[in-house]
């Protein structure tokens, strides 16, 4: 099942394989035992609700929600992967497959796990599965399926989309995810490019762009649109205290990224900064030449996309108009601004005892103590399953993957080891979610 899923391109950005991944998904959910609903009538790609019934031991009042997506990051660069990204091949324990971590080997463990439990004596709840296409691209269409079929996603409690094991070998989990606010910027300044020499008389597209960046970020890397950081919650003790007692292993991730520089959070606890600072990259910028050897331009347009990942209570079409204001008041009203998508962060309830159910079911399964973050520095669309599903659904992130699966990077992975320990530990958190009362 894994391997044939993984073999099956699904990329959302480029529009390939949809239609033929959701055949494939909802063939998959039927053979685990699902009653499939394929929901098309909101645009964007289809939504695939499965739903699955307690068995006649189970607890029928209990329903556990499943949040997957079946689409992937598009696999360039091409000449990178050492297999083929949708070969799907195994060596040396390791599934190798555009997909295979971020998504498509965690809904295979949670369908392989329904299959077990429905073998040996029926499910111990009632399960249901929410599967969508567009995750990849920020799911734009989502928050309207929700809307309109909120009763039918209906739960008690989710289980969402990844998950892996970090440096340690210890399960890594996450209650809550980030926001973000996605913005294009472009600057126009002629309607050809210029012969360089008249840089001596000519503003140049692509300065002013660099320009209008620059001032919104200062060398020390502090924001400086104003009130980007107005909205942002204080955090309370029990939130620093979980930052302080989690691991990092800065020396390490810095041998195995290769990288430069030192640390931008610099003598402050990187998960400080990791699970509970907002943030604003620039994800690329493109402008003039850049070929072999030389050409003597001035560039006629500039442009860039930027990244700001939000904390709970930043509201992404707020920072957009902010960002919006910082341009023009700084002089830059020829610096055009949009945004590409906006969502907002979520963050479950720490002490939520489902949370601490999916925490002690993992140090069951993986033999360790499993590591249980309030945010991931991630992005996805958990705030409109509280939206429309209920404020206080309580959320936990956990999967099949490992420190380096290298996620929509070439040469992505997951290794055999950890999906079957993962197919372990949704067995055992089925079976005690459908002891609890209420």
């Amino acid at each position: 099942m894994l391997q044939r899923y993984c073999q099956q391109p699904s990329i959302a950005a480029q529009q390939v394989g949809i239609a033929e991944t959701v055949r494939l998904v909802k063939e998959m959910a039927k053979q685990a035992g699902g009653e499939v609903s394929v929901f098309d009538d909101c645009g964007g790609n289809p939504v695939i609700c499965a739903e699955f019934a307690a068995g006649p031991r189970g607890n029928r009042d209990k329903t556990l929600l499943f949040y997957n997506h079946y689409d992937v990051q598009p696999p360039e660069p091409l000449d990178e992967w050492t297999y083929p990204p949708f070969g799907a091949e195994i060596h040396d324990g390791k599934v190798f497959a555009r997909g295979a971590a971020d998504n498509k080997g965690d809904l295979t463990v949670r369908l392989q796990a329904i299959i077990a439990l429905r073998e040996n004596g029926g499910l111990p709840c009632n399960v249901k599965f929410l599967i969508e296409g567009e995750e990849e691209i920020g799911s734009p269409s989502l928050p309207a399926y929700l809307e309109k079929y909120a009763d039918q996603f209906k739960a008690d409690a989710c289980i969402w989309e990844f998950g892996g094991k970090n440096m340690d070998g210890q399960p890594q989990m996450v209650a809550g995810i980030k926001g973000m606010c996605y913005l294009q910027l472009w600057c126009h300044g002629a309607d050809v490019d210029l012969h360089s020499s008249n840089g001596a008389i000519v503003d140049n597209a692509a300065w002013r762009l660099v320009q209008a960046l620059a001032s919104m970020k200062s060398v020390d890397h502090r924001i400086l649109v104003d009130g980007f950081y107005e909205d942002v919650a204080s955090l309370t003790p029990e939130l620093v205290q979980y930052a302080e007692e989690q691991p990092f292993h800065a020396e390490r991730m810095k041998e195995h990224l290769g990288l430069r520089r030192p640390l931008i959070s610099g003598d402050e606890n990187p998960n400080l900064h990791l699970w509970y600072a907002p943030t604003m990259t620039i994800c690329g910028i493109e402008s003039g030449y850049t070929g072999d050897g030389s050409k003597t331009v001035l560039p006629r347009r500039a442009q860039a996309k930027l990244d700001c990942r939000l904390v709970p209570n930043q509201d992404p079409d707020d920072i957009l108009e902010k960002v919006r204001r910082h341009l023009h008041r700084h002089g830059f009203t020829d610096v055009e601004v949009s945004q590409v998508n906006g969502e907002r962060a979520y963050r479950s309830e720490m002490n939520h005892p489902f949370v601490r159910m999916v925490k002690e079911t993992a140090r069951e399964a993986y033999g360790v103590e499993a590591v249980m973050a309030p945010t991931s520095a991630g992005t996805g669309p958990m705030y409109p399953f509280g939206e429309y599903l209920g404020h206080s659904l309580p959320i936990v992130s956990t999967g099949c993957g490992w420190w380096n699966s290298r996620a929509h990077a070439p040469d992505e992975s997951i290794r055999i080891e950890d999906f079957e320990q993962a197919m372990l530990h949704m067995v055992l958190l089925l079976n005690r979610f459908g002891e609890t009362q209420g």
